[in-house]
């Protein structure tokens, strides 16, 4: 009988689908968003669901085809696949090709448009997922502000912490080891700022303001051992604009570089790295014997702000004794290019070297001609990575922690308002993927509707787990430790 019952209904299901007759051919490929034409993309993605983009659209209708076998077909107001029929497509067509055929029923008319592919990269990544900051893009409130995470293989979002387990207080970017939960940093500022260092089971709350230093540490980067973490000690004030080409630019009245000592509170500070001029964004290599970081000369501010000029610089660390070493070496010099340089980002096999230049100052995602240049560490060649920049904002790229070629990074090519996140794969030539849009159930309404930039993003290999409870109670209750300097 059971069976009979599902003839039926299966044949009920059947009868009211709309069978496309009269179908007009469109010699040209469906305009879709997002723009996932012909992109490269991991085996343990979540569904690249789209919209067509046509005035008077009633259906969309998708039927994808794998080169290597495997089916799937949807229809809807917007091509949404389901998840697992997904995966097995994807884990049957590993190292080939998707071909996507869209029919969509515009103003009650079917039209057909060319196929399109994607291909599913014999590189997979393999990590749980991203983290980002969710903030308003002209930073003006903290009230909506948070650490989240987004599983990459499904469209789960959860909260790491929001500012208001900690009385709105501003945060600043989660910083883990190569994308390791289990180890992490996140700074709290205000009245009730501490540094928190995740370590395990262990969270610790530390003052890392001194008299003897320039400000709280700020931006960070792990030491791949796990003991130390390098920090930029910065004192920051933002101008705020009118006007729709600029919003807000921060700038550093004072910046220095230390290296936290986690097993011991101790702030390894250098008069190298501890002078009259900038010096900022600290990147670990990827044996951890190098420190790069960015540096800039000493001048009035804010008033030479559009005059400051980032150089890429290196410093040798000694892990053993916990030591800068005796002088910088300049590998890229700003004010000889004319441009300014940011944010160092060495991929985890020590091959290449990402980084953003702008025409000046030190805050990338808020300059719109900021793009991603890639040096080759064993040439010591650099070019720009034009196969994956925009006419707007490219910055805050990070490397997944396979080591295989995979990053992301922040845009702000959809509306020169908010950073959205975009992924790419670098091959053995440095050459770049099309990038493509974090998907999104329903990736036009999530889009559109979404108030947030998704800042300073990174991978991590696991779900993170923070005791939220505990970290207000300590955070709120200021029993924070103060670190000690190591000169």
């Amino acid at each position: 009988m059971k069976y009979l019952v599902c003839i039926i209904a299966f044949i009920a299901f059947t009868s009211c689908v709309e069978h496309p007759t009269n179908v007009v051919v469109i010699d040209a490929m469906p305009v879709i968003y997002p723009d996932y034409v012909g992109v490269t993309i991991p085996a343990s993605i979540a569904p690249m669901n789209f919209s067509v983009e046509e005035s008077g659209l009633e259906l969309v209708d998708v039927r994808v085809v794998g080169s290597e076998g495997g089916e799937i077909h949807v229809r809807g107001e917007w091509a949404d696949f389901e998840i697992c029929e997904w995966h097995t497509l994807l884990s049957q067509n590993i190292g080939g090709t998707l071909t996507f055929n869209v029919m969509a029923k515009v103003n009650g008319e079917w039209q057909r448009y060319k196929p399109f592919e994607m291909i599913v990269s014999d590189c997979d990544m393999t990590d749980y997922g991203v983290v980002y900051r969710r903030i308003a893009p002209g930073f003006e409130t903290f009230s909506t502000l948070g650490m989240y995470q987004r599983c990459l293989a499904t469209f789960e979002e959860s909260a790491i912490i929001e500012s208001r387990a900690v009385d709105g207080s501003c945060m600043n970017c989660h910083y883990s080891n190569r994308g390791n939960p289990e180890q992490f940093s996140l700074h709290i500022r205000g009245k009730h700022g501490c540094t928190i260092i995740h370590n395990g089971d262990e969270d610790r709350y530390l003052n890392t303001k001194t008299s003897e230093t320039a400000g709280a540490c700020t931006y960070g980067y792990w030491h791949p051992e796990g003991r130390y973490c390098a920090y930029s000690l910065n004192r920051i004030y933002q101008n705020f604009y009118v006007g729709p080409d600029k919003i807000i630019e921060p700038w550093d009245a004072v910046s220095d570089i230390a290296i936290l000592d986690t097993h011991s509170d101790e702030l390894i500070v250098s008069p190298l790295m501890s002078t009259h001029d900038f010096e900022t964004t600290p990147a670990f290599s990827a044996d951890g014997r190098t420190l790069f970081f960015c540096k800039a000369p000493y001048c009035e501010m804010p008033a030479g702000y559009n005059q400051l000029h980032y150089s890429l610089c290196a410093v040798a660390f000694d892990e053993k004794r916990g030591a800068f070493g005796d002088s910088i070496t300049t590998i890229l010099d700003g004010d000889n290019l004319g441009k300014s340089i940011s944010l160092p980002r060495p991929s985890y096999d020590g091959r290449w070297l990402m980084f953003c230049m702008t025409d000046y100052g030190t805050t990338p995602l808020n300059r719109m001609e900021s793009d991603l240049y890639l040096l080759d560490m064993q040439t010591g060649i650099t070019r720009v990575m034009d196969e994956v920049n925009s006419n707007e904002s490219d910055a805050y790229h990070n490397w997944s922690s396979d080591a295989n070629g995979w990053f992301l990074f922040g845009s702000k090519r959809e509306d020169h308002l908010y950073s959205l996140l975009y992924f790419a794969l670098v091959d053995e030539t440095g050459h770049a993927t099309k990038p493509f849009l974090l998907p999104q159930r329903n990736p036009k309404e999530y889009y559109r509707e979404n108030l947030h930039s998704f800042n300073a993003p990174d991978f991590t290999t696991r779900k993170v787990e923070l005791n939220v409870q505990q970290t207000r109670s300590e955070v709120l209750s200021g029993r924070v430790s103060a670190v000690r300097i190591k000169h």
